[in-house]
């Protein structure tokens, strides 16, 4: 007869139990969901220079325009434009989380005027001073975006009503930015040169840098509740594509990747992406750099020149039609 009593005991333990076990469930769910609500908000700062202020170091910059396209879910896009010459390869630069087009201004004036290639800066969605889509999907979406820039660059036209960029085109991406860009090139056969720069192996990888930059806590519950909670606010728009499994099918590319010390995490996952590319492609790594593309605003002006010759030197070589 004991086994029966044993067994009500545990019963009416369990219900006793359960509406706790069911409050701790609902309030983990409703903490992963914030979380990754908060995550998906990045920090917005005013623009770190704008083209006007070029006016004193470069005829060029001040020449750079606003401009708005569509993405591919029907959301408004935003960046700026610096033309090339006619005929000529384009370049869309694009940032890190948490950053926005003026981080990467100075190096795309530079490569226009080294190179007359047409150069693009979208802000990525979720960042800018006044972003219209308010929320960062990690690189699922922002893909998509990137792609929709590029099919932007190929409907401008010279005064003369001649298409203004060539069938080249290039992708220099950080971070959030890289993954973007490397997702996107993997659709888009005329992207002929990618250079990344601190790029994470998946959006699992950069939520977890993203949640010791916001909480200081890299691994644990933090970071297992921001995924959970990623995959449940964003729905569809959140997706774990493996940058090496993409990398795998760029055929016949030329590819620079950048990475060094000051994140050493994201130079382990550039040095193990170098690895992935199929061996039509061209690959070059520098992963020891003192600066990269991640601080490249807080560099010198020394570690700032060469880093951007680098830059601009790989996509002279790669694009331009000899």
């Amino acid at each position: 007869m004991r086994r029966p009593r044993i067994g009500i005991r545990l019963l009416r333990l369990l219900k006793m139990l359960l509406p706790v076990i069911l409050v701790l469930a609902l309030a983990g769910v409703g903490i992963s969901v914030w979380l990754a609500h908060t995550l998906s908000q990045p920090p917005r700062h005013p623009y770190l220079v704008r083209p006007e202020n070029f006016s004193h170091l470069s005829a060029r910059g001040v020449k750079v325009t606003d401009e708005k396209w569509a993405n591919r879910d029907g959301t408004e896009a935003h960046g700026w434009l610096l033309r090339g010459a006619e005929g000529a390869p384009a370049i869309v630069f694009l940032h890190r989380y948490g950053a926005d087009r003026s981080w990467l201004l100075n190096l795309g004036v530079k490569l226009n005027e080294t190179t007359n290639f047409t150069v693009l800066w979208p802000d990525l969605r979720g960042h800018g001073e006044t972003p219209t889509v308010k929320w960062t999907s990690f690189g699922t979406r922002e893909a998509e975006d990137v792609s929709a820039a590029l099919d932007y660059l190929t409907t401008l036209k010279t005064a003369k009503g001649m298409p203004l960029v060539g069938q080249r085109l290039g992708i220099y991406g950080v971070e959030l930015g890289g993954y973007a860009g490397l997702m996107a090139s993997s659709q888009q056969e005329n992207v002929q040169a990618l250079v990344l720069d601190s790029a994470p192996a998946s959006p699992d990888d950069l939520l977890r840098i993203v949640v010791r930059e916001r909480t200081g806590f890299e691994r644990g519950l933090p970071y297992h509740l921001a995924r959970m909670g990623a995959r449940l606010y964003l729905l569809g728009h959140y997706q774990n594509s493996l940058a090496c499994q993409v990398a795998s099918g760029l055929t016949n590319r030329r590819v620079l990747l950048l990475a060094g010390s000051d994140q050493p995490s994201l130079r382990d996952s550039t040095t193990a992406l170098s690895q992935c590319f199929p061996s039509s492609a061209t690959v070059e790594l520098n992963d020891n750099l003192p600066i990269t593309g991640f601080n490249l605003p807080s560099a010198t002006g020394q570690q700032s020149e060469a880093y951007d010759r680098r830059v601009i030197e790989f996509f002279d070589k790669s694009l331009r039609v000899k």
